[in-house]
């Protein structure tokens, strides 16, 4: 038996062993590193199969969506919910599918479309528009097309300089992999998609 004094000396003697990790500080590092790594599994599946964050990239969707701005994408929906009119969808570039692009949904499947100087008409009746700003509205035309199954005719609202099915034709529904939910970016913008 050690006397309280040779006690004390034989803790602080090099080579001497370390004092054990306390239990409990072991509990917290486990369940720190749990919680991390439920963390990081739970983003991965949000994003891979729910929501993505995403950058828009021009000023083609304006007063909508502006140049720069975040939003989160609902890749979930468009699996059990049909894609509506109205829609602000984000799909591969037809003629070069590493693109994205993101437009308004105008016409689905089964529609008739035609456009006489910039006016809309959707199955023989003007499509009221009332996301096209005046001062964005255009004069061009597009030929009376029906769109056949899983064919989705899509424009910006900014029709002046947007790129849209009016120059690559309407988008198949493989190629459309979310629907613009939610403006994160900027604070001042924050809100749902319309």
């Amino acid at each position: 038996m050690l006397s309280p004094e040779e006690n004390e000396i034989s803790e602080i003697m090099p080579g001497s062993a370390p004092d054990p990790v306390h239990p409990q500080q072991k509990s917290m590092l486990k369940m720190w590193l749990r919680d991390l790594l439920a963390s990081v599994v739970v983003s991965f599946l949000i994003i891979t199969f729910l929501y993505q964050p995403v950058r828009v990239e021009g000023t083609s969707m304006m007063p909508e969506l502006q140049d720069q701005e975040r939003l989160f994408i609902n890749k979930f929906e468009y699996h059990f919910e049909p894609i509506h009119r109205g829609d602000v969808v984000v799909f591969h570039y037809p003629r070069n599918p590493v693109k994205s692009y993101i437009k308004r949904v105008i016409a689905i499947p089964g529609d008739n479309i035609r456009i006489n100087d910039g006016q809309v008409y959707v199955n023989g009746k003007l499509l009221a528009e009332s996301y096209v700003p005046v001062r964005f509205q255009d004069d061009r035309s597009y030929p009376d097309t029906v769109l056949t199954a899983n064919q989705y005719f899509v424009m910006g609202d900014h029709r002046l300089i947007s790129s849209d099915s009016r120059d690559f034709g309407p988008v198949n529904r493989d190629l459309i992999y979310g629907k613009a939910s939610f403006v994160y970016w900027p604070a001042d913008d924050m809100g749902v998609v319309r």
